[in-house]
């Protein structure tokens, strides 16, 4: 079977997963990307590129499974066009080059990026958000991905969507945004909070369900793929009481934020690099990014850890990798 991003934190997750359950992956891994996420795991590693067709045709060439999980996630890029290039078309031409190879079934990668948060309850499967009004960039381009495969669902693809809601635990090699907020938060540099929420989930619970859709998942459906909805304070309560520290008790109205993230934007534009906090992540902050996986726990047999192991292992691994003292 194919895993596309499998480098990456999500991927090399997924790698660990199918290969100890039985399979043979083959690893698709862009040239720069770095392989210590998948020492130690046995997959075949072959380069390709979301933006090279021809690639991808190689990569899925006598596969039956394809999971498809690489994705450009950044909250902000000063390129926000190849950021949706990468998401959207790569994403219907690896789709493309699956049915032509006559693969079996695909699990794809979404995310719940495409569902609207709601105030009243978490969020179903159901709660379906238009691309128009999708907060940023990268929701934009995930909902237009999911859009472009439930399209080639309709016409016979054999496609499992799986949605994550916020993974976190070892080898966030980049890190994710989440991964910055624990390695910041561990590091005594957030000081205060704003009062948002996140469903946290352990990475390798994700990767687990992933395998779960591939076996139990029917086509054309969507799964969330979640764990606890936890609000931001108690999860950076949770950071300082595993290592002994004392929790920031500022909280702050995502307004009071908003010119702070106007110097860090100006600063990124400048240095390319992504910032800690962006107008994108504070509107988005202004909503509890709670859901419910209870179709995944019923339908496919999915577990989730609770979310405090999570945080510890992420904790432990940013802390082996020199990341956090």
């Amino acid at each position: 079977m194919l895993i596309s991003g499998a480098s990456g934190f999500l991927g090399s997750a997924l790698v660990r997963s199918f290969t100890g359950a039985g399979f043979a992956v083959r690893a698709l891994v862009r040239r720069e990307s770095p392989r210590q996420n998948l020492s130690g795991t046995g997959a075949e590693v072959v380069e390709g590129d979301l933006n090279d067709a021809a690639s991808l045709r190689a990569a899925v060439s006598g596969m039956r499974y394809l999971v498809h999980a690489a994705a450009d996630y950044r909250l902000w890029t000063r390129e926000p066009a190849a950021l949706l290039r990468t998401n959207v078309e790569g994403t219907r031409a690896i789709m493309r080059a699956a049915a032509e190879g006559g693969v079996e079934r695909i699990v794809y990668t979404s995310s719940v990026a495409v569902l609207k948060p709601s105030q009243a309850e978490p969020s179903d499967e159901t709660a379906t958000v238009e691309a128009h009004a999708a907060v940023g960039i990268y929701k934009r381009s995930k909902v237009l991905a999911e859009e472009a495969v439930r399209a080639l669902a309709d016409d016979g693809l054999p496609v499992v969507i799986a949605n994550p809601s916020t993974p976190i635990g070892p080898r966030d090699i980049r890190p994710t945004p989440t991964g910055r907020i624990i390695v910041e938060a561990a590091a005594g540099r957030m000081p205060a909070y704003v009062d948002t929420g996140l469903n946290l989930v352990h990475v390798d619970d994700v990767a687990e369900g992933h395998l779960l859709a591939l076996r139990h998942g029917r086509i054309g459906e969507r799964y969330i793929l979640g764990g606890e909805n936890v609000a931001l304070s108690d999860m950076l309560a949770e950071i300082a009481r595993q290592l002994g520290r004392r929790p920031p008790r500022v909280k702050l109205p995502v307004g009071a934020v908003m010119p702070l993230a106007a110097a860090a934007e100006a600063m990124s534009r400048f240095t390319g690099k992504e910032p800690f906090v962006s107008f994108d992540a504070l509107r988005m902050a202004r909503q509890r990014m709670f859901f419910d996986d209870t179709k995944a726990r019923r339908d496919l047999g999915y577990r989730s850890r609770p979310w405090q192991e999570a945080v510890g292992d992420a904790l432990a691994w940013f802390r082996a990798a020199g990341m956090i003292a």
